[in-house]
């Protein structure tokens, strides 16, 4: 078998494990499994992808290939096992910047290197992949960078709103695609710098219109486009395995920003466009909702203890906290107390798409009482108390109740409809995308305020302090 093949082989193995990777990260019992097989999958694909180079460069060549690849796993090892959990979005969006890069950077050498076989029309589509790579590679890179900037707050995360901010975005790929006419006619260098600049601005420019608030779909999207970006690096490069997986990727990407962009009653096609989350904040912020009312963590004990059903409805504020572990300390003691618990997930929850399963899977919270929003809201009605943990947007009735509100429309788990709200927040301030809660000062309402974890600490002794007394009674009487 020559190198060639052996390479082709593998790589259709390593295309097959990828699948099989993506199969397994779509549910929780299998996402080990999944991350196992895409690991495995990289691993061939990049010995088989150096064993068919090892042909045609040099020893030095492969020593550099050996020092990056070595660097690049090092530095990917180190921040896998530093970064937080409330960090992850960033980190993504990191990756997802180098990708775009490194798209940019093989247009770029697809260019300058042209194979001296390519004539005529074959020269002409290559020309066209040339710009399509470098255009889609350097969007991404701008984009997955601003998108950086403004989950870690470097910048603000509210939308840039420029005057005719949608006919600048129009008016961008209008130059696009006349720029790749006449590049594919001519080729010239200044067709190729000048696309590139456009592609940076446009890029920022997307992701700078987006409100934060919608940045968990924003983070979904830029996965897609590093996809179709290393799939166009594919075509460039003659790697069958990169066109596959740039297409597992930016296929299921866009499937999953569109999910998403229904869990929040927003256009897909208004994410394509950059005008995703533009709308102004102009909810009834200084409407006066009435008063809230406070809650203790002893008189919150004394609620669960009398209760038969209680649901958890995390948000980003229990990553921040960092007490999925309590948390789910809390549910085991409920449930061996013989309390229905489950917990009730909104798709968007967090800044990342599956961050609160991730954290619950964490703290071993059992998959079965880990239900998505479709399977658990019918159920709030029936429960007796629901505890919001750090989650404000998500579970905000003006989405049902306010047609005027920013987030009218979008879809939220309807925790009011219980007999009891506990919502454990730091203040009273609005959520990530600014809008007022009115859950908070509803009838049935409670707020727990201070640090997620300290409080559900504080209930967990709570309980174990009343339980301590009737075991003493018991050992007294017997």
């Amino acid at each position: 078998m020559t190198t060639t093949t052996a390479a082709q082989a593998a790589y259709v193995v390593a295309s097959l494990l990828f699948i099989l990777s993506l199969a397994g990260l779509s549910q929780h019992r299998t996402s080990r499994s999944g991350v196992v097989w895409g690991i495995a999958g990289m691993v061939i694909a990049l010995a088989a992808t150096i064993g068919l180079a090892s042909r045609s460069i040099t020893a030095t060549g492969l020593v550099l290939i050996a020092v990056a690849t070595a660097v690049g796993a090092g530095i990917g090892l180190w921040r896998a096992r530093v970064v937080e959990m409330t960090g992850m979005p960033e980190l993504i969006a990191v990756m997802h910047s180098f990708v775009g890069l490194a798209a940019a950077l093989v247009g770029w050498n697809g260019y300058l290197d042209v194979d001296a076989e390519l004539t005529g029309s074959l020269l002409r589509i290559h020309h066209a992949e040339v710009f399509l790579g470098v255009f889609i590679g350097a969007v991404t890179f701008t984009g997955s960078v601003v998108a950086y900037l403004k989950l870690a707050a470097r910048i603000k995360s509210r939308p840039l709103m420029l005057p005719g901010r949608h006919a600048l975005n129009l008016g961008a790929l209008a130059a696009f695609a006349v720029l790749t006419v006449a590049f594919v006619a001519r080729p010239h260098m200044g067709l190729l710098i000048a696309v590139t600049v456009l592609a940076l601005a446009l890029g920022a420019h997307l992701v700078a219109s987006i409100g934060g608030g919608d940045m968990p779909v924003v983070v979904s999207m830029l996965n897609s486009y590093s996809g179709w970006a290393a799939a166009a690096s594919g075509f460039l490069l003659a790697n069958n395995l990169l066109i596959v997986t740039g297409a597992l990727v930016g296929s299921s990407g866009a499937y999953l920003s569109y999910i998403m962009c229904k869990a929040m009653n927003r256009s897909f096609l208004s994410v394509i466009a950059g005008g995703f989350g533009g709308r102004p904040v102009t909810s009834g912020d200084d409407r006066d909702h009435g008063e809230h009312q406070e809650i203790s963590a002893e008189d919150t004990a004394e609620l669960l203890r009398d209760a038969s059903s209680v649901i958890i409805t995390p948000g980003y504020g229990m990553a921040v906290a960092q007490a999925q572990y309590p948390v789910a300390e809390l549910a085991r003691g409920l449930r061996d107390r013989g309390i229905e618990v489950r917990f009730g997930i909104h798709p968007v929850a967090g800044r990342l798409p599956g961050h609160m399963n991730v954290l619950l899977a964490e703290a071993n919270v059992p998959y079965d009482i880990v239900l998505d929003m479709d399977e658990i809201n019918d159920d709030f009605a029936a429960t007796s108390v629901v505890l919001v943990i750090g989650a404000n947007d998500t579970v905000n009735p003006a989405a049902t109740d306010d047609p005027a509100s920013p987030i009218a429309g979008m879809p939220v788990l309807h925790v009011w409809e219980a007999a009891h709200v506990v919502v454990f927040k730091r203040s009273m301030a609005v959520g990530y995308a600014g809008v007022q809660n009115p859950l908070f000062f509803r009838e049935n309402s409670r707020m727990l305020f201070g640090d997620a974890k300290q409080r559900v600490e504080d209930i967990l002794r709570s309980l174990d302090a009343t339980d301590a007394p009737a075991v003493a009674m018991v050992g007294t009487a017997n």
